[in-house]
């Protein structure tokens, strides 16, 4: 990757009566605009993000979505929508004055690069997706109901529902979300580190659990809960493939680890059949973008676009 430079510009942009979402721009500021969207939903951006950029070529922007990260209020859900985080992509596009930009997304980012670029197709110069999640119901199920990943990782899945009363284990993504907006913080923190360590062992080869109480992991457990429990508020379980028409002409980049648990190939597989103009990299890796064979495939894939784009067009 490339060296981490400390952003040159940030701040907050109001983007509705209630949400803040924090912004920076690094890099180059007359450079190759690319925009990095983040994971979860929930996660937020770190600086590590930034090294997958030339910092010589591309004007980096990172921000982080809405209730997540340095964004405020901090594990907000309300007026959290996927279109409003479409809708707040643009508004940042505009506010920073970039006609064109690049879209590097992956996992739940890939789900919202496909989204902003099926809503505004003429404002993407291209796309890098890692991790492919579509929002189906399927790739839900696996991650969060028992028969998926939890035939892979038995005893941190015992971990997971044990947490949740044995009655109510039919449904867990509905039970923890009756645990994590209870309204008593503890025990919607106790909840969020749980479901946030589960997510730990399916993101790593080597995973760890989520240190410290469950306050760090309040946004991504509430949050992505949230999204899943509307399925992240797409028409249908093929709403992102049914659309590819509108981004068939957007150079494309899909970088998928084999042996992702998180987000299994078949999604990336099932993109790449509807959308073959694209390029599917298929590497020897799991889901985390800085294990070193995805990191490698995604820094490459940025290169090679730069390498190839015509700086005026793109601006």
């Amino acid at each position: 990757m490339y060296p981490i430079r400390e952003p040159h510009r940030q701040g907050h942009l109001p983007v509705s009566d209630l949400h803040r979402i924090y912004w920076e721009e690094s890099g180059n500021p007359q450079g190759l605009p690319v925009v990095f969207v983040h994971g979860g939903p929930g996660a937020g951006a770190s600086a590590a993000c930034r090294g997958f950029f030339n910092p010589e070529i591309y004007r980096i922007v990172l921000f982080d979505q809405r209730g997540c990260g340095r964004s405020e209020p901090y594990a907000e859900t309300a007026e959290n929508t996927t279109w409003d985080l479409v809708a707040d992509m643009e508004k940042l596009r505009e506010m920073l004055g970039i006609g064109r930009w690049l879209v590097f997304g992956g996992s739940w980012g890939s789900t919202l690069s496909l989204a902003y670029a099926q809503s505004h197709p003429e404002r993407v110069a291209g796309l890098i997706l890692r991790g492919i999640f579509l929002g189906r119901q399927s790739e839900i199920d696996w991650l969060n109901e028992a028969g998926g990943a939890s035939l892979i990782y038995p005893e941190q899945w015992q971990h997971y529902q044990n947490h949740i009363a044995p009655e109510k284990r039919g449904a867990l993504v509905q039970a923890y979300r009756e645990l994590l907006f209870s309204g008593c913080r503890a025990t919607a923190s106790a909840a969020a580190k749980a479901w946030a360590d589960w997510e730990a062992y399916l993101v790593r080869f080597e995973p760890q659990p989520v240190d410290g109480d469950g306050e760090a992991s309040l946004a991504i457990a509430r949050i992505e809960n949230h999204y899943f429990t509307h399925r992240c508020w797409l028409d249908n379980e093929r709403a992102l493939l049914e659309n590819i028409d509108r981004i068939r002409h957007i150079p494309t980049v899909i970088v998928q680890g084999r042996y992702d648990i998180c987000t299994p190939m078949h999604s990336a597989w099932a993109l790449y059949q509807a959308f073959p103009e694209a390029e599917l990299r298929i590497v020897q890796g799991g889901h985390a973008a800085l294990e070193a064979p995805l990191c490698d495939a995604l820094t490459r894939a940025a290169d090679e676009f730069a390498a190839r784009a015509d700086a005026a067009e793109i601006r």
